[in-house]
Order: structure tokens, then sequence, then C-alpha cells
């Protein structure tokens, strides 16, 4: 949430700043501002609402030159939306402008102290707490005044901050909230992730926690807690900026679901040989999983919990391991049980997500071995585990998940394949499977030539405000996500239920207002299915089927349907995504609302 950006060096225009707040967009946001230094004084420009109006507000001087800049989008935490609470914030004496991503725990008994000391302040934020105290540490250097000023902050941040009287640096220091620092030709940067920045650079560094820094014209210096200097290999980041742009579709969402078939055959490559997966990411633990596994628990949230699901009906169904499923947030207070025989997963897109980063950090604690799957390189949860798989699907700008929803579900079944392997348990089915998921891509192609059919059904469900999804065993955690899916960016109140619990509950909601879509199984389950759908018909709610093209029958019950090539059980999760990703995207236009930006969500959930 929220996101940062600064520049410093001899090119640096504000049009600099407003590109980078405009590529920080998807991370959820509800003001923007800026700062730089202008003739030994602070400038500030702040906005409510989205960056348009601050890019309105300072159009006449995109152009600018600057010799060091800072900007920022909040997402509210403390105090309202405003223009007063949007950042950069100062002190009182208007000599910093410091921008913040994270929440301050202590921050009304710093803020009191400062009150007591005669300060003054002009927002409800917890952030102008942090500027007043640098304000207060401060003796004709920066550094040393962000040095001090960190150490009596609790809770997390991604700090940026200048001074008017030092214009040739910007202080920057991290716990718990990403920054990342990069240096081309012509200026030093700093972002909250790598998207502002890889226009002008594809080698950058990923500040660690409690470390800080100090950024000039000719680079950067990252200094520990005890102020000493850190060397450490910038890392190269090897797509380019082309994959955060729109290539001619209207949103974000409708290129990256159009995607999947590119990005599954990326995050698959060479991952998958002779019908055996060759995950060699996982030879440091192979030792590990043959000997000593005893359990898995799988830690996320969201859409990356759903695809975990996914792994744990997988493992269930074709193996005799011990494996379990939490959402992260509950997950980090729970006395988890692992120990040195656990392997614990943790699935984050952006490897950022910050119960997940907790959950991992407790379970090393205990002695557990750490998995993680991420697609930022070098992001803090990968840093933080044994082993790491990364997705390899290029930049996701939508909020809502959509092919690394699909990468997770792949690369957590070539994880369930491998263990097996190493584990000498690799059956004719396991091997059926990671056969077909080698050429998913083909799958993804067929569905999405359904895509106009989609919107045409879409159309009949958009003025709905209610609507349930059910399906039984794979097809539970794909109704899982589509629910997710239409919650998030239509803001239809959409639940999920296995099938089988519609009798135990759910059932009293439906009536001809309450649709449900059915998501239907290719196995034994099928006849149950069939009567679920009798007995929701029975209460005249409509009825969307997704279905095989052989199912005549299911095709006479239902109101509509859509067509699913007929594939393995396991694969279900993988084929339906598309369908319920375009199901919400076309409502979401139809309603005239942004499925890029939904609203109160954003991409990296680095707050508690």
């Amino acid at each position: 949430m929220c996101g940062i950006v600064g520049f410093i060096g001899k090119n640096v225009k504000i049009k600099h700043l407003i590109n980078g707040l405009e590529k920080l967009e998807y991370r959820g946001y509800d003001s923007a501002g800026l700062s730089f230094i202008e003739d030994n004084n602070i400038s500030i420009y702040k906005k409510e609402g989205k960056i348009k109006n601050l890019k309105e507000y300072v159009e006449s001087i995109l152009e600018k030159d600057i010799q060091n800049g800072i900007a920022h989008t909040r997402w509210a935490t403390h105090g309202g939306v405003s223009d007063e609470n949007s950042h950069p914030h100062t002190d009182q004496k208007k000599d910093i402008a410091i921008v913040h991503n994270g929440i301050i725990e202590n921050f009304q008994i710093l803020k009191k102290e400062l009150i007591e000391k005669g300060h003054e302040f002009f927002s409800q934020t917890d952030t102008e707490v942090i500027a007043h105290l640098i304000s207060e540490n401060y003796s004709g250097n920066l550094f040393e005044a962000v040095y001090e000023t960190k150490r009596r902050l609790e809770g997390t941040y991604a700090l940026a901050v200048i001074h008017r009287l030092e214009p040739n640096k910007i202080i920057v220091a991290r716990k718990g909230s990403p920054l990342v620092l990069a240096n081309s030709k012509d200026f030093t940067m700093l972002a909250s992730d790598i998207t502002p920045l890889i226009k002008y650079t594809k080698y950058v560094n990923f500040l660690e926690d409690d470390e800080i820094a100090e950024l000039n014209s000719e680079g950067y210096t990252i200094y520990d807690d005890n102020k000493k200097i850190i060397k450490r290999n910038e890392i190269h980041i090897t797509w380019d900026e082309t994959l955060a742009e729109k290539s001619g579709y209207d949103h974000f969402m409708e290129k990256e679901i159009n995607e999947q078939p590119q990005s599954i055959k990326s995050a698959l490559s060479g991952r998958i040989k002779n019908n055996v997966p060759n995950l060699v990411e996982l030879e440091n633990i192979k030792n590990f999983i043959k000997n000593d596994l005893k359990k898995i628990y799988i830690v996320a949230c969201g859409t990356s919990y759903h695809a975990g699901l996914s792994m744990v009906y997988l493992l269930n169904a074709y193996s005799d391991l011990d494996i379990n499923i939490e959402v992260a947030s509950e997950f980090r207070y729970m006395n988890p049980h692992v120990d040195k025989n656990t392997l614990v997963i943790a699935v984050s897109q952006s490897g950022e997500t910050i119960d997940t980063l907790e959950g991992i950090r407790i379970a090393k604690e205990k002695g557990a071995h750490i998995l993680s799957m991420s697609n930022v390189v070098g992001s803090t949860i990968s840093r933080e585990s044994n082993s790491v798989v990364y997705m390899n699907t290029g930049p996701e700008i939508g909020v809502a998940a959509t092919k690394t929803y699909t990468a997770q579900i792949a690369i957590l079944y070539l994880i369930s394949a491998q263990i097996l392997f190493y584990r000498e348990q690799y059956s004719t089915e396991i091997k059926n499977i990671v056969s077909k998921l080698e050429k998913i891509d083909e799958i993804f192609e067929e569905v999405l030539t359904t895509k106009e059919h989609i919107k045409e059904i879409s159309r009949q469900y958009v003025n709905y405000k209610n609507m349930m999804y059910v399906g039984r065993g794979f097809g539970y955690t794909a109704a899982l996500e589509g629910a997710l899916k239409l919650k998030e960016i239509s803001y239809i109140n959409a639940t999920a239920y296995q099938a089988g619990e519609l009798k135990h509950g759910p059932i009293a909601l439906l009536d001809e207002a309450f649709p449900v879509f059915a998501i239907i199984p290719f196995n034994g389950l099928k006849e149950k299915m069939i009567s679920n759908i009798m007995e929701i018909k029975a209460r005249k709610a409509r009825v969307i089927a997704l279905t095989s093209s052989e199912d005549e029958r299911i095709k006479e019950i239902v109101d509509d349907y859509i067509l699913v090539p007929n594939i393995e059980e396991a694969l279900l999760p993988l084929a339906v995504a598309p369908i319920t990703q375009l199901f919400s995207y076309n409502i979401s236009i139809l309603r005239h609302l942004d499925p890029d930006k939904p609203r109160n969500l954003a991409k990296s959930v680095t707050v508690e």
C-alpha cells in the first residue's frame, strides 16, 4: 500500500516524479503529493484524489529542473482522506519534507512528547510525527537525524527525507515496507518497487530491514543499523518497461487475463523435462524433503490462499503427506505447530505481504524450512526463505490477481510433483497431471475463444446485488477465487460454498434475486452436483454452469452455461480461472467501474 518515488541528480524534473507515481497507481491510493527543494526552501504540492489531480495542479512546472524530489501516493490509515493528510509532510519549521509507507504504532506517545516541547501539528497522520522528530534530532546532519529518529519508531516504515539545507542528498530508511534503490547515468532513484525505475536502469538494490541509505547525484551508500557500510551486489531485472504497458487493451486486467497462455508458458519454461518436474530451486532442500519432511504448511492471503488450497486438494488426493493451509493473518497469531520437520510454503505475488512475512519469521524461529514463491525478484519474503521459486510472469499491474494466480497454481502443482519425485512417490496420476500441465497454455487459448460468449452472459447479471459460487473438490477452490474476483472489482456481494454445504444454511439465501455460478466437476461428483443444481432451481435462483461440451443434461436444466475443456479434475481451477476473471471484468466495465484500481484495495499489502 502507498507508493514512494524519489530522484536526485543533474537532470531531474517534476515530470519524473509524476511519471514515477503513475507507475505505482496499481498499489492503491487516495491522494498524491510531491516535494522538492527550491532556493533553499521546501516546496510541496499535494492533492486529494487521483494522480491526475496532482498532475493538473503542477502542469505549469512539469518541465522544471530540480536537484532532488520525493513523491508519494497515500492510502489512508491515520486521518481521513484530505489535502492536509496527504504526503509529503513537514516539520513546523518547514525545513524537512518526508514521505512514509507503513504504520508507526507509538506515534501518539511521540506526538504527546513533541507537543510538550512546543511542536504544532497540522495533520492527523502518524507520518507528520516522524518529520517533527527528525527536526528535533537535527543538528546539521540529516543522516544522523534520521538514524536517531528511526531508533525510536515502533511499527513499519519506508522513509524518504529531504532537508532544505542539504539539497544534495536524500536519506531513506526501511523496516517492514519495501524500498528499492537504483542509479542511472542521469540520476539516483528510489521507489517502493522496481516498476518506476525499470525505464532508467535494469540494476537495482533492495533495502533490508533496519538499513538506512544516503542518496546523492553520484549514487547511494547503504548502512546497517550500526552505521557500517554494506556492500551488496545489484540485482538484474530481466523484464522491460513495455511489459508494464497496456499494449492496446482498455485495462491492465484485460491485458493480463489475455496474457495467460504466454505467462503460464513462461512460468513453466524449463521446469518440466520428460514429464518429470525439474525445479532446480528445490535442490538445496532435496535431502530434507526426502528424509526428514513430515508436514507441509502453506501460508498465504487472498488469491494466493486459493492457489495454495488447490495444492492441498492435490496432495490430499494423490499422496499420504500431511498438508495444511492457513490464512497468514491467522497463522502468525495461532502458535502454529511447526518444527524442524515442517516445510512452510509462503505464497505471495509481491513477496512483501506483511502477514505472510511475519508468519514465515515465526515458522523459522520454530525451526521450519521456508520455501517461498513470489513474482518479484529480491523481495523480502524471498530473501528470508531457505528456497525460492519465482513465477516469471512479468509484472502484473492490475490490483486483482489474474495471471499470477494461474502461475501460482501451476508452480505449486510442480512443487508437489517435485516433492513426491524426491520421495519416490511419483505416481502415474501425478505424472499425467504434470504432462497435461505442460500443455495448459493450449487449454487457456481454447478457453479464451469463449470471451465474447462470456461477455454476453455477463450482461444478464450486471444488476444483481448478490451472487453465490458453488463447487465440489477442485471446483470449490475455483469457486472461492471466482467470488473474490467479483467482490474485488464489481463490488457485488459474492460468496462461495462447497455445493454439499448448501442445505446446511446457505440455501436460505437463494431466490430469484440471488443467482448461482456452478462449477461442475468432471469426476464422480458430477451427479451430486446436478442434484445440488436442482435444489437451487427449486428456489427459483438463476444458474450459470461451467460444464464440458458433453453435458447435454446440464445445459437443459441451467439458465446459462459456459463450456470448459474436459480435462483432468485437478486442472479445473486453471481452466476455470480465465472464465471467472472475464465474467468479473465484464461486469465491472458494465457497471462503469475501474477494474485496475478497485476501491480500498492495494496490490501489495505491507501494513497489518
